[in-house]
């Protein structure tokens, strides 16, 4: 017996002969199986059907009122992020921070998996790699059969190793993550503290800042940088 639930039945869910069980078994078996929060919340979304009416636009869009928000925090590098940790918006400075990374258009998975440039810029890639591919199941949820997903992982699959590797972990998560290193090619080393902020009318998006200590290398590193981003701004215009 695990968890109160005969060997017979634990094997037909194993085997995907019961596709719909009930709450209290999927909490039974999350409690024998030692699973934390995320994992325990992802178990009960997979193992219901979905929902009519909740699947999101298949092209997600930032609301204008968030885009003015970052665009007004000219010395903290700010972005929004898509369920399927797409860049929706970014202002000049998280672009500056990280120009093939945190542009609108690109994906975080992609760039961390696909661009060499990221393990330069960022310390300690296997921890960022996993957490990105924890964060990207936790997000899409229940949701495994959505075509931009498969799209997204099958391209990764076939171009990277690591990606297959970590994929095939299963691990389910919604880190949060207080700072991170930057090894930026202008201005040096910087610690940022990272603030994730769920965007309560967006399902699945969040607004993602960076900051420094006050007073700290990193600070001054961080005004350095907006110098340069209004500079290329200018000349933009």
């Amino acid at each position: 017996m695990l968890a109160g639930i005969s060997s017979d039945y634990y094997l037909r869910l194993e085997q995907g002969r019961d596709h719909h069980p009930s709450a209290q078994v999927i909490e039974a078996l999350a409690q024998a199986l030692r699973l934390d929060e995320p994992a325990t919340a992802y178990l009960h979304a997979i193992s219901q059907p979905p929902r009519p009416g909740r699947r999101p636009p298949a092209r997600e869009r930032p609301s204008r009122s968030v885009e003015l928000l970052i665009a007004s925090l000219p010395g903290m590098p700010a972005f929004i992020q898509g369920r399927h940790l797409d860049v929706l918006a970014a202002n000049a400075m998280a672009s500056a921070l990280a120009p093939t990374i945190l542009t609108p258009g690109a994906n975080l998975v992609r760039a961390t998996f696909l661009d060499p440039a990221v393990r330069d810029l960022l310390g300690d890639w296997e921890s960022v790699a996993r957490g990105v591919v924890a964060r990207l199941r936790g997000l899409v949820g229940a949701e495994v059969e959505n075509p931009r997903l498969a799209e997204l992982v099958d391209d990764l699959s076939a171009r990277s190793e690591d990606f297959r590797r970590l994929w095939a972990r299963h691990d389910v998560d919604l880190p949060t993550i207080p700072s991170r290193t930057f090894s930026h090619p202008l201005v040096g080393r910087m610690e940022l503290m990272i603030e994730t902020l769920a965007i309560t009318d967006a399902e699945g998006q969040f607004l993602v800042i960076n900051h420094a200590e006050p007073g700290s290398p990193s600070e001054r590193a961080l005004t350095r940088l907006a110098g340069i981003a209004a500079g290329e701004h200018l000349r933009d215009a």
